[in-house]
């Protein structure tokens, strides 16, 4: 059974994944190879076609195409819930019930139009459609590995309509309990205070997140935003959530809030700087964030938590580690698995493994995100000798000993190994790495290479070895989709790495997933003590992940990078350091 799984052809992520018998064999995201950052309405064409390649089939091949958006009936809640909430905008409320499927045709006819350009043969390829939530749920439960009955929660902006998605899995199959739908996102409102806080929405939650730990989340009380009361999830629409034209207007753009939410706040945050009352505003959101979450967990979960202790998670709204952090630490859940491309882009995945399993083909766990192209030495070099900066280069022996003898000097390395990652977090694949114990690497790197916001925070890879010692806990760590607050001593050991409030987004990896990360971190617990690594992605602000050996040179060339590893090769700035 071969599934081709794509996403994102109306809006955002597109991404690609294919499983075959079960294993998810490539997996990618279209921004990396078209070099623009969430590839926004662009097709998963170049993502899709690696996928093929990697693997070695042709379209003819391919038995199923899933894709994660779905015809959504009339005769459910979700399109007059929709229409009925948005009885300010008529026009879009109208639409909703006369021609609520609308989006699923355009979505379907731009995946037929990749399909084709791929060499498919539309008469010969079944199109599976799967809700966009289900697609989330199924990214995570069918991944996940659990054998027990799972809770299932999705938080997301929005889906077709869906929002929030609460469910369970069993014996392979997902029941959906409860779904909230558009505008009743909490996904959605963190996005609108993104936006007003200077940031991109689906781009920039995470710093909002990052933000957040530098303010105080009771100065101001967030309350009136969204309420969950009698197991229903209310949005505010009077400040955020909104369209049409209660939107807050500047310059001719239109953000998801209001000119009420400006009367309240104060005016929109511009600039790199955090500060006063803004990093406030983010930590409120944060806690109304965390505070709604949880009561919509235990209200709609928590039953099946206290039977079994596993829960699966996913959407956008996954990738907020604070939230998991807390989840985490509920007594009653044994493991949280949160699908490391917990966003759209994970979507692809979900959806073809929604469809695999459907068609009695279980899915194997996921247990790592090195799902990406990869590059020989030769591919390196012969990128070396096209580049027009005519890169210094010498290969090296051994790449954990050297590697960790220039970190231990103060600098940082670029490093560029093995398939690319799945998903947003670098792990090892393509990152850019420091030791965590100089004074100042972090805030080097935020000014000189990736020009960004110089109160962001950085992560560690650690050792599995080390991960307990250090984070006081011997939860999974492998995709660094949790923050733990850091042991005593450990602060002081490795402080680049220790954010604001103590905690730090960890990976703790184990050696059989990426053998040569790990022994590069052996290697500097050798000369430091400590078998952790800054670890943050191989890339500039606003930038995606690299993905070549060429787009590597480009980024070290168009930074204050001095040393670049790309499989065995180093190459430098300076021809003293090649000698």
């Amino acid at each position: 059974m071969t599934v081709l799984g794509l996403s994102g052809a109306l809006t955002h992520d597109p991404s690609a994944a294919l499983y075959i018998d079960g294993r998810l064999v490539a997996a990618a995201e279209e921004e990396r190879f078209v070099r623009d950052k969430h590839a926004k309405n662009r097709m998963p064409y170049e993502a899709a076609k690696f996928c093929l390649q990697f693997a070695g089939i042709k379209p003819a091949d391919v038995d199923a195409v899933a894709i994660p958006f779905a015809p959504i009936g009339l005769g459910g809640k979700a399109r007059w819930h929709y229409a009925k909430r948005y009885w300010y905008a008529p026009d879009r409320s109208l639409d909703a019930i006369l021609t609520g499927n609308r989006r699923f045709h355009r979505y379907r006819k731009r995946i037929e139009w990749c399909l084709v350009q791929l060499g498919f043969d539309l008469a010969k390829i079944e199109i599976v459609p799967v809700e966009h939530h289900l697609a989330h749920a199924a990214s995570a439960y069918h991944c996940s590995g659990f054998q027990e009955k799972t809770a299932i929660l999705g938080i997301d902006g929005k889906g077709e309509y869906a929002t929030t998605f609460f469910g369970y899995g069993e014996n392979g199959v997902i029941h959906k309990i409860k779904e909230f739908y558009d505008p009743d996102s909490l996904g959605g409102l963190y996005g609108a205070l993104t936006e007003f806080l200077g940031f991109e929405m689906l781009d920039g939650e995470y710093k909002v997140m990052g933000m957040a730990p530098y303010g105080d989340p009771h100065k101001y009380d967030f309350s009136r935003l969204a309420k969950f009361e009698n197991g229903e999830l209310v949005i505010n629409t009077d400040y955020a959530n909104v369209i049409g034209l209660r939107r807050y207007k500047e310059q001719g753009k239109g953000f998801y809030f209001s000119p009420k939410l400006v009367q309240w706040l104060g005016p929109k945050r511009v600039g790199d700087i955090a500060d006063d009352p803004y990093i406030h505003y983010a930590a409120s959101m944060q806690k109304l964030f965390e505070d709604v979450s949880l009561q919509m967990l235990d209200y709609y979960l928590g039953d099946i938590l206290r039977e079994t202790g596993r829960l699966a998670f996913a959407g956008g709204g996954a990738l907020n580690v604070k939230l998991n952090q807390k989840i985490i630490a509920r007594p009653e859940v044994k493991e949280l698995f949160v699908q490391p491309a917990a966003s759209d882009a994970g979507t692809a995945v979900g959806a073809a493994a929604y469809v695999s399993v459907a068609r009695g083909v279980p899915v194997e766990k996921m247990e790592h995100v090195y799902l990406g192209p990869s590059y020989s030495n030769e591919d390196v070099i012969a990128a070396c000798a096209r580049h027009p900066a005519r890169p210094q280069w010498r290969r090296i022996d051994d790449v954990p000993v050297e590697v960790a003898k220039i970190l231990a000097a103060g600098n940082p390395v670029a490093w560029f190994h093995g398939r690319m990652e799945f998903g947003p977090r670098a792990l090892g694949g393509r990152s850019i790495l420091g030791c965590p114990s100089v004074p100042g690497v972090a805030d080097r790197i935020n000014a000189q290479i990736k020009f960004r916001e110089r109160w962001r925070p950085f992560c560690p890879s650690m050792l599995d070895t080390v991960g307990p010692q250090m984070l006081g806990s011997d939860h999974p760590a492998p995709f660094m989709t949790f923050t733990f607050e850091v042991a005593p001593g450990w602060k002081e050991r490795v402080p680049e790495v220790v954010h604001e409030d103590g905690t730090s987004r960890a990976q703790a990896l184990q050696r059989e997933h990426n053998p040569r990360y790990y022994d590069l971190m052996a290697e500097l617990e050798k000369l430091t003590g400590n078998g952790v690594v800054l670890n943050t992605s191989l890339n500039r602000r606003g930038e995606p992940m690299i993905c070549s050996p060429t787009d590597a040179l480009n980024m070290f060339y168009g930074s204050d990078l001095e040393y670049l590893v790309m499989e065995d090769v180093l190459v430098t700035k300076y021809l003293r350091e090649l000698v």
